[in-house]
């Protein structure tokens, strides 16, 4: 049965801070000038279904915002992904990323940026290497490159590989072009450690297009030695839709290639979210992943976006990027099924796997028309006995659910910004929300770098799970029962 989620009155904690520039410290929080301060002391506001207001911070009580970093020229374009390894966070950045020290949550620093212009630059690392995703078109693989038309045979797009032994001097060491590009990756090791290989999403052929013809029904997969990197190399590019993908519909993306795959390696085990479809992967064999169930939604799914398995791999919630992050689609009109997360649970072994829907979760919350706001990237929460993830929704903020019971997801907290703009539409918001030993990180497209801390009875077992590197779509496992 479907839950159907209305939109609840916004309970109002303000903990409100103007965010541009401000770096907070755990103990301090700053008030925004159009935002009213509230003692913890004192008694909760009442119940109101006011939105906040331009830059106004309002969460739950259990979840509050430590410290902001700004982004700053030159990488001042559309933040984007992370990655995590020991005390380092890797930020994406349409224009290259930013490593940050993180070694004090409340008090992060820049450890380097690097100018490499090329959109999204999806993120990636593993031991001293990182890597991003380009699929803008542009004139070469250099961090020099301009942009140039798709329709040029010489233009490039692909994965650029760095060394990062030197976290204040990333070197750029080798780049692999890819068919239509590269919006996003997926890192997954090698069964004898000795490669990884980078399972590439691209999407969006055209005919006049000489790198990208249709149709496009595969990815690409490259092989990266990890003693000898310059060597990396597309080895495969399965057809995961040998019979073609959804046709597409008034409302709902043809699927012409996938947009994300998560992969759960030590399950041999991945999803894919493919425009149109949703499916899943045995990829025992790394070079040959193999498509074992397709879902679809043709009711209220416009864009199969990204994938989240929880810990037992018996759940996997696929989002919807209704409008592409260009649009208000957190509002009644909308409603709450649309721009949600679906939840499948799966049953059976081996090729016999299956997908079935349980539910959807959307923020309760209505956002005001001038806020794009739809479910976007998030992690699960390492939490023991449960299955609770936080997710980034743009402008609709962050906000954390439990969806144990699949098919009544709830949330438990949630932290957000008011609009950029309180008459006209601006886009923004929070890209990525991921839970990383003990904090919350997101990169916030405009706002800069964000650190939440966490604190309730049903997540704090998550605090004694550490991991010494988490891309989140190389999804690990955890101690659970």
């Amino acid at each position: 049965m479907i839950r159907l989620h209305k939109p609840r009155l916004r309970q109002l904690r303000v903990v409100a801070l103007a965010t541009t520039g401000l770096l907070v410290a755990s103990a301090l929080v700053a008030p925004a000038s159009n935002a009213q301060t509230v003692s913890q002391a004192a008694p909760a506001p009442a119940l109101t279904n006011t939105i906040p207001g331009v830059d106004e911070i309002v969460s739950s009580p259990n979840l509050r915002q430590i410290a902001n970093l700004p982004k700053v020229a030159p990488l001042d374009a559309t933040n984007s992904d992370i990655a995590f390894q020991g005390k380092y966070a890797y930020a994406g950045n349409y224009n290259g990323f930013v490593i940050y020290d993180i070694s004090r949550p409340s008090a992060p620093t820049v450890k380097a940026r690097v100018l490499c212009p090329g959109s999204q630059n999806d993120i990636s690392v593993h031991g001293d290497l990182l890597f991003l995703s380009t699929d803008s078109s542009r004139s070469d693989d250099s961090c020099n490159s301009t942009t140039q038309g798709a329709d040029v045979k010489g233009s490039w797009e692909g994965i650029k590989v760095f060394d990062i032994k030197d976290k204040a001097n990333p070197r750029y060491i080798k780049s692999v072009e890819t068919a239509c590009g590269s919006h996003t990756h997926t890192l997954v090791p090698g069964k004898d450690r000795k490669a990884v290989y980078l399972y590439v999403s691209s999407y969006s052929p055209r005919a006049e297009f000489p790198d990208c013809q249709p149709p496009h029904d595969s990815i690409s997969i490259i092989k990266v030695p990890v003693k000898k990197p310059t060597d990396a190399a597309v080895v495969a590019t399965p057809n995961l839709f040998p019979d073609g993908g959804f046709p597409g519909s008034q409302t709902g993306s043809a699927t012409t290639g996938c947009h994300d795959i998560t992969a759960y390696p030590s399950k041999d085990l991945a999803a894919g979210a493919c425009m149109g479809d949703g499916i899943l992967l045995d990829i025992k064999n790394r070079e040959a992943p193999r498509v074992i169930n397709r879902v679809r939604d043709e009711v209220n799914f416009a864009f199969w976006h990204s994938a989240t398995f929880n810990n037992a791999g018996t759940k996997v919630i696929f989002t919807d990027e209704l409008g592409g992050g260009g649009a208000a689609t957190c509002n009644e009109t909308v409603g709450p099924n649309r721009g949600a997360d679906a939840i499948y649970d799966i049953a059976g072994r081996g090729n016999a796997r299956t997908m079935t829907f349980r539910s959807y979760y959307k923020i309760p919350r209505a956002n005001a028309d001038t806020e794009n706001c739809v479910a976007h990237n998030g992690s699960l929460i390492p939490v023991l006995g449960k299955d609770i993830m936080v997710q980034a929704w743009y402008q609709g903020g962050i906000s954390v659910f439990d969806f144990t019971d699949s098919a009544n997801p709830k949330e438990i907290a949630f932290w957000e910004r008011g609009p950029l703009s309180a008459d006209t539409f601006v886009g923004g918001g929070t890209w990525s929300a991921y839970y990383y030993n003990g904090h919350i990180y997101s990169n916030d497209m405009v706002k800069g770098l964000d650190v939440l801390e966490l604190n309730d009875w049903r997540t704090w077992s998550a605090k004694l799970t550490r991991y010494p590197e988490l891309n989140v779509q190389t999804q690990p496992s955890y101690l659970g029962w």
